[in-house]
């Protein structure tokens, strides 16, 4: 039996479908990213799970009981949103004991289980500071400890990170990840951020217009994506209005679409190449410096694609005629998504170079 389950999750806002049909399944202790564009329906379905909204269909379960008719304060759910929402007249230590003091708790528990929380987020020795005299970091790993501190079965987080600057936030998420394993609590947390993702997920769920649109491993969805939506929206990729145009895809049926990721393309002189009979010509449009490397928006026929250079290679310049070798596109049809590669990496055929 699943820790968590949820079946045909439907729920409307006025005209708008925020969540159509909605089904999945998570595993006891697992840490499952809830990943989509903005209006996608993420927060709606934590909403939903968490009891601050009622489905207009479907069921919700905890470990097979059906939990649509509890309310949130029975639901045995931790929460934690991006703005931290900490009592600001309360110091640390009174916010970690917030839900324990509800409760009713000994001062003796609330005592050890706030001591506990203290070490386990890293926030020992700041019990009695106040919010305002803490880092932004500080202030939402007392979040944390706050939603954990009344052991709750799910722990649900809204964008946990998103108000924290990009250094901070990054140490955040491999504390997350740590903490996640030690407590082994169910987690589920909304992201748009698909590094976020991707680091620290045991799972990733696509919402896409309400609907999921893929469930499984960060690497399963990457390399394998279902749908057109997963294949552009994870990664960054080039959508090519007529793929039969690149060398080694004339085998596909004319106005045939595709999604190509960066890394799928080589981009320089034949001798840079891997596989240079089956590349084709391009002409460069722009260079970009990223840092690690130079990512090199190439026009190959009607199609625009980018991939990356090494920056120990010889510099590209806009208007430079370059070969590009394109290993494998994601071919898009009638709603599905298929890979198909280069076919002169099988079956080389000499080009004129």
């Amino acid at each position: 039996m699943s820790h968590i389950e949820v079946r045909g999750l439907t729920k409307s806002f006025g005209g708008h479908l925020a969540a159509d049909g909605i089904s999945f399944a998570i595993g006891k202790g697992s840490l499952v990213g809830l990943l989509g564009p903005s209006g996608g329906g993420k927060t709606t379905v934590l909403r939903m799970l968490a009891g601050l909204e009622r489905p207009d269909s479907g069921d919700i379960t905890f470990e097979g009981v059906r939990v649509n008719d509890i309310p949130p304060q029975k639901r045995g759910i931790g929460l934690v949103f991006q703005n931290y929402a900490l009592f600001r007249h309360m110091n640390v230590f009174d916010n970690i004991a917030f839900g324990l003091t509800v409760q009713k708790r000994s001062k003796t528990y609330i005592r050890e289980r706030v001591g506990e929380l203290l070490e386990l987020t890293g926030l020992a020795g700041l019990a009695e500071r106040l919010p305002s005299q803490l880092s932004g970091g500080q202030r939402q790993r007392v979040a944390f400890a706050r939603a954990l501190a009344p052991q709750p079965q799910l722990l649900l987080l809204d964008e946990p990170f998103a108000a924290i600057d990009a250094k901070v936030r990054k140490e955040l998420r491999l504390w997350l990840r740590d903490m996640i394993d030690r407590v082994g609590i169910t987690t589920l947390f909304v992201t748009h951020d698909q590094e976020e993702a991707v680091e620290v997920a045991d799972e990733i769920m696509i919402v896409n217009r309400g609907r999921l649109e893929q469930k499984g491993s960060p690497e399963h969805i990457y390399g394998t994506p279902q749908t057109p939506f997963v294949a552009g929206f994870i990664g960054e990729s080039s959508r090519v209005e007529a793929v039969s145009e690149l060398h080694g895809f004339e085998h596909c049926h004319e106005g045939a679409k595709a999604i190509v990721r960066p890394e799928f393309i080589e981009i320089g002189s034949p001798r840079e190449l891997r596989l240079p009979s089956a590349s084709g010509q391009g002409i460069v449009k722009a260079v970009f410096f990223r840092g690690t490397h130079w990512q090199v928006e190439v026009e190959v026929g009607t199609n625009r694609l980018f991939g990356y250079r090494d920056l120990e290679q010889p510099a590209l310049h806009p208007g430079d005629a370059t070969h590009v070798l394109v290993h494998r596109a994601y071919l898009v049809s009638g709603g599905q998504v298929s890979v198909v590669e280069n076919r002169y990496k099988t079956d080389p055929m000499p080009v004129h170079i």
